[in-house]
C-alpha cells in the first residue's frame, strides 16, 4: 500500500495513540513501519468496520464512534481512516 505525505506525517505525530514510545522518526521510517505492519488507508468508517471484521476483530455491536476511538484506528485530518494493527 502507498501511504501519502499526509498519513505518514499524522501517524508520526499521534504514533503515541497506540505505541507507548515511537517506532519511527522520519517520514521514510513511517512509511516502512506501516508497509512491515500493512497498515490500511480506508476512506469511510464503514470500510474500517469490514478491514476489522475481516481481520478477526470482534466489531459487533461497536457504534462508528467506539471504532473512530479504537486506539488502532487514527483519524486522518481529510476524513480518510489509517488502521495500524500492533
Amino acid at each position: 500500500m502507498e501511504y501519502d505525505e499526509e498519513c505518514l506525517q499524522y501517524f508520526l505525530a499521534h504514533q503515541t495513540q497506540l505505541y507507548d514510545e515511537p517506532v519511527a522518526e522520519t517520514l521514510e521510517e513511517a512509511d516502512a513501519f506501516l508497509q512491515d505492519c500493512m497498515a490500511v488507508v480506508c476512506t469511510n468508517i464503514k470500510e474500517v468496520r469490514d478491514y476489522l471484521d475481516e481481520s478477526g476483530a470482534d466489531v459487533t455491536g461497536m457504534s462508528e464512534q467506539e471504532l473512530a476511538e479504537a486506539e488502532e484506528v487514527f483519524c486522518l485530518p481529510d476524513g480518510r481512516y489509517l488502521v495500524v494493527e500492533a
